[in-house]
């Protein structure tokens, strides 16, 4: 994900104050998302800590060092003292609030703003518009499968439900866009809205693509 760095051709047009705005709340959603996967599990704050760490920035470093871009997170401290900072808040704060299906939620939000500033991010280093998609579905997807791996969970994506696919939706839509000439505001928040959308029906009606028939 993370625009933490100066402006990138591909974002020409976004402001960067925006950018980096978005990017920040993004992170913090996606790390939310990992410490709560800790704190179902009456972890320590250490885990929490590390599980936000590691789920908000270990799909954007994957990216960064496909693309050899500089690795967003060790270039600016606010993005590990964002994921710590949101560790602190879930482990200080009553469990009744994060109950349900609060840990789906702030995953499919960070999913889809990271597939969009994944594929943006990639466009602007160059990558061909085929392989930035596939680079937004790694940055949004990685660091939810370390989680999941890591809490001891199936991975997301050994599982049935759409979940990739929403990832892919929002990346393809924003490089669809942006390659039309859509604006880059209009077409992230288009395709980020559109991913999103796709996620959350996915988990209000347990949505999911058919299995392969393995009796065929």
């Amino acid at each position: 994900m993370a625009m933490l760095l100066p402006a990138l051709p591909a974002l020409a047009g976004f402001p960067q104050t925006i950018a980096h705005t978005l990017d920040l709340v993004g992170l913090a959603v996606f790390a939310a998302s990992g410490a709560l996967a800790a704190a179902q599990r009456g972890q320590t704050i250490v885990t929490l800590a590390f599980f936000a760490l590691i789920t908000g920035v270990g799909g954007g470093t994957v990216r960064d060092l496909m693309i050899g871009a500089p690795v967003f997170w060790v270039n600016d401290s606010r993005a590990a003292a964002t994921c710590l900072g949101v560790a602190f808040l879930i482990y200080t704060t009553p469990a009744r609030w994060w109950q349900g299906s609060a840990l789906a939620w702030f995953d499919a939000v960070g999913l889809a703003a990271y597939a969009v500033f994944g594929a943006a991010k990639a466009l602007a280093y160059g990558a061909p518009p085929v392989p930035a998609i596939v680079l937004g579905v790694i940055a949004a997807c990685v660091g939810g499968i370390i989680r999941d791996v890591l809490a001891g969970e199936p991975s997301i994506i050994m599982r049935p439900e759409i979940y990739v696919t929403a990832a892919a939706l929002a990346a393809a839509l924003h490089v669809t866009l942006a390659s039309l000439g859509m604006p880059v505001i209009e077409s992230a928040v288009i395709a980020a809205a559109a991913g999103f959308a796709l996620r959350a029906a996915a988990i209000s009606w347990k949505l999911a693509l058919p299995a392969y028939p393995r009796n065929r």
